[in-house]
């Protein structure tokens, strides 16, 4: 959700209704946790889905993931963070060892729990 709501802010969904409409739909910065569907479906080349179109406009984006994850692989944050960099985008990748997936702010025995702290240092 993160990568297309970052790669996808050029076209409204829908007809602007107000003043507020004319302001930018692009975030300031993205935080990408456990992401997936990134890598192309032939994932032979180690590709991005050609459906997140990564651009030089793509916001800043903090990457975070468990190696460990059993639904999205960490090939999925490594296809992205290579697209960003070559887009010349901002970004920052953490990879922990443990966590598994969907971690998100509940506190746990592995040091992945402290990630918010890496964001707000960012």
């Amino acid at each position: 959700m993160v990568a297309a709501v970052s790669t996808h802010f050029d076209k409204r969904a829908y007809a602007a209704v107000d003043a507020a409409d004319k302001e930018s739909c692009r975030p300031d910065f993205a935080i990408a946790e456990y992401p997936g569907h990134l890598c192309n479906n032939d994932d032979k080349n180690f590709e991005l889905n050609p459906n997140v179109p990564v651009t030089r406009n793509t916001p800043p984006t903090f990457l975070l993931q468990a190696e460990n994850d059993d639904v999205d692989p960490v090939r999925e944050s490594l296809v992205y963070y290579i697209a960003l960099k070559k887009a010349g985008v901002p970004v920052e990748m953490h990879l922990y060892a443990e966590g598994g997936h969907a971690f998100g702010i509940r506190r746990t025995k592995f040091p992945i729990t402290r990630w918010p702290e890496l964001v707000e240092t960012g």
